[in-house]
């Protein structure tokens, strides 16, 4: 097991053999003693009323041994022990004893509604019920009500929606459009950028970890906005000169699109400096191209204030693409575009076998209108601003937090060694991170370095659930 952990270690922290041989910098390694005080003493999980069916499946290492014979090396998990988990509800997850854990990641930004929410369940049930799958070739209400629904969510003349099973997919889509409309091949992303893993996505997507030594042509990475680590803190029309630079000094002079993210997740939830959206869009604009916006992670309510990341920049893209929380869980995406932009398609044959399955779409349909009615939205902006006032109230505390960022439930939290220097903290992160999930609280990681905590729990997280989750990174850091 040690062997397969560092082998990966690239994906679980980047340790460079530090797991194996526990060294944590100049913080120090806890004690056992510290450890089992710290298990006795720490803090309490909100209450909740519910207990799951009792577990009878393979045990954690059974699986453990079939994910190693019949499953691709290049899956990995987190944690020295990983979790066996068997249930869901809402905010929370079990594993096989019936343990209760908070679930701070959301299945990466996924959960957005809950785990197992009735409403969506029910939806997912009954429309299995009736018709599993047909295709788009035969007419079903369910794809046409939840476009129709999406469409409203969006701005300006954003109403053709088509429906893929990924991100990755639509983002994929996007970009083809993007040059098809434009008749241009460019396009250019942004450093620190993840927007998928296929062809013309792994591309766009500016991390080498995600990277693979095939061809990948036509993309410009652009400087990345980073408040935090970027060359002009948070001046974002800066940064936006870099959009320019590139279209004159890399390409034609023409591009197909820009794409981005307006937080980004994968890169360690990442907000694009203030005002850089605009610029760029303006730059790109002018240069022929279309403005296509990543909204997988940050879209469906998760920033807060506004329904969709892009808006925080106040920008209109062409086109936007999302999946995760769009479905809570079920496999979907999708692509909204203008009637124009759309057409593109319509020269040659188009085809998705399962973008709009009825399934799906049934299940779309019913977190929207789950967010609508529980006020999801406004429940991640409220907590959501209550959980970074606790998060920074704590790095004031502990010299290991160099930075907290995001909106709503679309929070970071990057650990680093020396503040001055902005030192990644990579094994220190796999090492709280564990600790916090000995004492009930899942979180997720990323950044190019491994060592932001990435926390997209569920929208509806409470107040008692961000206190939680804060007590015990607290408690879990003062160990260190």
């Amino acid at each position: 097991m040690q062997r397969f952990i560092t082998r990966n270690a690239k994906f679980v922290g980047d340790v460079r053999g530090c797991l194996s041989q526990r060294c944590y910098s100049q913080f120090g390694l806890a004690s056992k003693k510290d450890d089992d005080d710290m298990m006795i003493n720490h803090p309490r999980m909100p209450h909740f009323d519910y207990s799951p069916p009792p577990y009878n499946g393979p045990s954690a290492d059974e699986i453990l041994n079939k994910r190693r014979e019949f499953l691709s090396p290049s899956m990995f998990y987190f944690y020295e022990k990983p979790l066996n988990l068997v249930h869901g509800k809402m905010q929370y997850l079990f594993d096989s004893s019936g343990r209760r854990y908070l679930d701070a990641f959301g299945g990466i930004a996924t959960v957005s509604c809950g785990h197992c929410h009735p409403d969506v369940v029910d939806a997912i049930v009954n429309q299995t019920k009736r018709l599993q799958h047909s295709t788009i070739l035969y007419l079903n209400h369910a794809i046409a009500d939840f476009a129709e629904a999406l469409a409203s969510k969006l701005p300006g003349d954003l109403k053709v929606v088509f429906f893929t099973n990924s991100g990755t997919e639509a983002n994929e889509l996007a970009i083809m459009m993007a040059r098809l409309y434009t008749g241009c091949h460019d396009i250019i992303s942004l450093r620190n950028a993840y927007h998928g893993n296929a062809a013309a996505t792994m591309s766009t997507t500016a991390q080498s970890i995600w990277k693979f030594n095939v061809v990948q042509s036509g993309v410009h990475h652009a400087i990345n906005p980073d408040p935090y680590r970027g060359l002009f803190g948070s001046d974002g029309e800066k940064y936006a000169k870099d959009v320019e630079d590139l279209i004159q000094f890399g390409t034609s002079g023409r591009v197909a699109a820009f794409m981005s993210e307006a937080i980004q997740g994968v890169g360690g939830i990442v907000e694009l400096a203030p005002g850089y959206l605009p610029a760029a869009y303006s730059t790109i604009r002018k240069a022929g191209g279309l403005c296509i916006a990543d909204e997988v992670q940050a879209g469906f309510a998760r920033t807060g204030i506004n329904f969709w990341g892009f808006e925080n920049q106040g920008v209109v893209p062409d086109i936007v693409t999302m999946a995760k929380g769009i479905g809570n869980g079920i496999p979907l995406g999708a692509v909204v575009t203008t009637p124009e932009i759309a057409q593109v398609l319509t020269h040659h044959n188009y085809f998705n076998t399962f973008g709009g399955n009825p399934v799906c779409t049934s299940a779309g349909l019913a977190v929207l209108k789950v967010i609508e009615k529980e006020k999801l939205q406004e429940n991640a902006h409220v907590v959501g601003s209550f959980l970074k006032e606790r998060l920074m109230a704590i790095k004031n505390k502990h010299e290991i937090i160099g930075d907290v960022r995001g909106r709503g439930l679309l929070l970071g939290v990057e650990l680093v060694t020396d503040r001055k220097l902005k030192t990644p903290a990579r094994a220190e992160t796999l090492h709280i991170m564990d600790k916090m999930k000995d004492m009930g609280v899942l979180v997720g990681k990323g950044g190019f370095r491994g060592n932001v905590f990435r926390i997209t729990p569920p929208l509806c997280f409470t107040k008692e659930d961000a206190d939680f989750l804060v007590d015990v990174m607290d408690c879990a850091m003062s160990k260190i």
